[in-house]
């Protein structure tokens, strides 16, 4: 089940086309959580890929599959740094800002919306997402859209074909 999961969600990513993506995972009880996710996280790290539980409650978990070296490199971009700091993260290590992530998606009430740095949308998406609510976008296929419509709409393809 859990690799299905997996596949479905995670195939761009984990074909190097996207450096990271999330899924929620419905489980039947922790135990099985812990283990799907150390087995596969253990099999893909040898493949350069992690896999970690960012948020969970009594029936389902967030899962987040990732590069580490493809996203250490993305979010040490300055304007992503800049953007990140600006909404309140301190700038660290892959697991320090993934802590802070945690963190917040454990104690708001709102959505961090600046997830979508951490899954590699275009940095003017995700400023557009939280200025417009979510509203007001060009288009949308994996996140909604704000800027660059067109060659986005080509990456949207190239993500589903994967998935086909």
């Amino acid at each position: 089940m859990f690799e299905e999961y997996l596949i479905t969600h995670c195939s761009p990513t984990l074909a190097s086309l996207k450096p990271a993506s999330l899924f929620l995972y419905r489980f039947s009880s922790g135990e099985e959580l812990y283990e799907s996710v150390a087995v596969w996280d253990a099999q893909f790290q040898k493949k350069g890929i992690r896999i970690t539980i960012l948020r969970e409650d009594t029936e389902t978990a967030l899962i987040y599959v990732y590069r580490p070296d493809t996203m250490v490199r993305e979010l040490s971009r300055p304007e992503i740094i800049s953007f990140l700091v600006s909404t309140g993260y301190q700038a660290g290590t892959i697991d320090q800002m993934l802590e802070q992530l945690r963190s917040r998606l454990h104690g708001s009430e709102e959505f961090p919306h600046e997830i979508g740095v951490f899954l590699n949308y275009p940095l003017g998406d995700v400023i557009g997402f939280i200025e417009n609510k979510g509203h007001n976008y060009k288009c949308k296929g994996c996140w909604k859209v704000y800027c660059n419509e067109c060659e986005t709409q080509k990456t949207f393809q190239r993500y589903q074909k994967c998935r086909n």
